[in-house]
């Protein structure tokens, strides 16, 4: 089997998505990048070991050389490069959010529809060991049939990774809301097996609005994602726009009757995730989010405090980023771009975590007025339902 050929656009923060693809000789290979800066396509062209390494995205879409794209750039940039890749006939893999609007990422399903190009969203926690088996827990009925799900998130690196650059300007993100949320919404729908239906959301910036920023046009500092400042207002060297909410809380109401909700916090002094799934029969709770933590199952009871749960499981052990995560989604997208199908991932649910973020974001900014999430057209859900096949 010849190796699929990846162009990989944008190398930021995210290529890692692209190391895990890169596997000459064996499945996939990134043969071609593209970065707006100079010294990244020189070192990463030299790492990947290919000679096509360009400035304008444009420059791929028209080599027959490449088979597929890989778009790991800024989120406000999504939509366009996605709608050209998908016109241009490559596949498309496109790091979530999909989008920064619920117009943009619905644009962006309508060019696949209508050009019949794949697209792939890479929400790699699907593919994370502790979000799999939380899902095979709920699927056997372990805790029987979810009614609740609770998510805590706690950011404890917030501070240096979401407002030194442009995810601190909501002109680029909408918000962390959506931007940071749209991973944890999306396995909340999984988990819950609907879609938000209604939300209300209050949040506040309330730690990195005084802090220290750089100068527009000056450069993050060195190591800013090597060494970190404690307490979180000792951080310094912000980005000069600062305009996005630092905590956040949302509810939800899902088009299948669970109630959920999300609470976000880029000031912890951990970093990590916690679910909690209440089901008729029991509940669930994962106590880390990396192999070789644990997920809780209690269902007997009813009871008092209890440590000790009646079933735990351990997160199964994984290599490489996201706790495997990112190595399993580039295996499947590769899969989904050779033989097509249906996929864990899912451009409609990702369409459905923006929207949850979008209409989220607008009700913590306007007092937590709850707000309906607008559907998606039926014609486009039918179709990635059926693994992007017309009827």
């Amino acid at each position: 089997m010849s190796d699929l050929r990846l162009g990989v656009i944008g190398l930021g923060l995210r290529r890692s998505i692209a190391m895990s693809a890169h596997h000459p000789g064996q499945g996939s290979a990134v043969t071609a990048v593209c970065d707006l800066d100079p010294e990244v396509r020189r070192r990463e062209a030299e790492r990947f070991g290919t000679d096509v390494a360009v400035e304008d995205y444009k420059l791929l879409l028209g080599r027959d050389d490449i088979d597929a794209v890989v778009i790991a750039t800024p989120d406000d940039t999504h939509e366009t490069i996605a709608i050209d890749a998908l016109r241009a006939g490559k596949a498309v893999f496109v790091e979530k959010p999909l989008g920064i609007t619920v117009e943009s990422c619905d644009n962006v399903l309508r060019a696949a529809y209508e050009t019949g190009t794949r697209l792939y969203v890479g929400h790699n926690m699907r593919h994370m060991g502790v979000v799999r088996l939380m899902r095979d827990i709920i699927a056997r009925g372990d805790i029987g049939e979810p009614k609740a799900v609770w998510v805590r998130h706690f950011v404890g690196y917030g501070g240096d990774y979401y407002f030194k650059d442009w995810h601190a300007d909501r002109t680029r993100t909408t918000g962390l809301l959506l931007q940071k949320a749209a991973h944890d919404i999306d396995v909340l729908h999984w988990l819950a097996g609907g879609y938000t239906r209604r939300v209300n959301a209050l949040g506040d910036l309330l730690v990195y609005g005084d802090l220290p920023r750089r100068e527009p046009d000056t450069p993050r500092p060195d190591n800013w994602l090597r060494e970190f400042d404690w307490p979180p207002t000792a951080r310094k060297d912000l980005h000069h726009i600062v305009d996005v909410e630092d905590v956040s809380v949302m509810n939800m109401q899902l088009d299948n009757g669970v109630v959920a909700a999300y609470q976000q916090c880029h000031f912890t002094p951990d970093y990590w995730r916690n679910y909690t799934v209440i089901g008729t029969e029991g509940r669930l709770e994962n106590f880390g989010d990396s192999p070789g933590d644990e997920v809780r199952v209690w269902n007997t009871g009813p009871s008092g405090y209890r440590a000790d749960a009646d079933i735990t499981y351990r997160v199964p052990e994984a290599g490489g980023s996201h706790g495997g995560g990112d190595t399993r989604v580039m295996e499947e997208f590769c899969r989904f771009v050779r033989d097509g199908g249906v996929t864990d991932t899912s451009p409609v649910a990702a369409r459905m975590s923006v929207a949850a973020g979008v209409l989220a974001t607008r009700s913590l900014r306007e007092g937590g007025a709850p707000y309906d999430v607008p559907a998606l057209d039926p014609e486009l859900v039918a179709y990635f339902e059926r693994g992007q096949v017309r009827a």
